[in-house]
């Protein structure tokens, strides 16, 4: 999944809980080398006047761009599709949107034991190749239905991939309506 590492900074916290939290993070295994350096740059990161910082401004610049761009898209393009609406993608690499299935889609989910958005999942999946994570695993609301999907593939990916699924959900929705 790339570089794991972690940052966390306690205010104003009681000494026991702090005591609980460092006895509890203490029996995990920490991060490789590399992700521990990664995390270094992130709390310190070049300072105007530093030879790296242009470049360093640059890519960050560059990157947080691209993202709000296919936050964007993906909020866009997922609102523009009937029984799909997606609040927008602010400050995360995932979008949480919010699918209508209708009730025969629900019923042959029941009779093959899936939740109704996993089997909207792998519908999805086995038809497109998209791959996205059912809400159901998150604690979503009772009778309602949803996926998560990255927003990290290239620009040029998003768009394909959104074509794809919104034709997908079109038909679906034609399929069991």
């Amino acid at each position: 999944c790339g570089f794991r590492g972690g940052y966390v900074e306690l205010i104003n916290i009681d000494p026991a809980v702090k005591a609980m939290f460092t006895k509890a993070i203490s029996a995990k295994l920490c991060s490789a080398v590399t992700g521990q350096a990664a995390m270094d740059v992130v709390v310190n990161p070049p300072k105007p006047g530093e030879p790296s910082f242009e470049l360093f401004k640059h890519q960050k610049d560059t990157v947080l761009g691209q993202l709000a761009e296919k936050g964007r898209m993906t909020t866009d393009m997922f609102n523009s599709i009937k029984g799909i609406s997606c609040n927008p993608v602010q400050g995360a690499m995932y979008a949480f949107p919010r699918i209508d299935i209708p009730k025969k889609a629900i019923a042959e989910a029941k009779s093959k034991g899936l939740a109704p958005d996993a089997f909207y999942c792998y519908s999805l999946l086995e038809e497109t190749g998209i791959c996205v994570v059912p809400g159901s695993g998150f604690g979503q609301k009772e009778g309602t239905w949803h996926f998560r999907t990255t927003i990290l593939p290239p620009v040029e990916k998003i768009g394909e991939m959104l074509n794809r699924f919104g034709d997908f959900h079109i038909k679906f929705l034609n399929k069991y309506s």
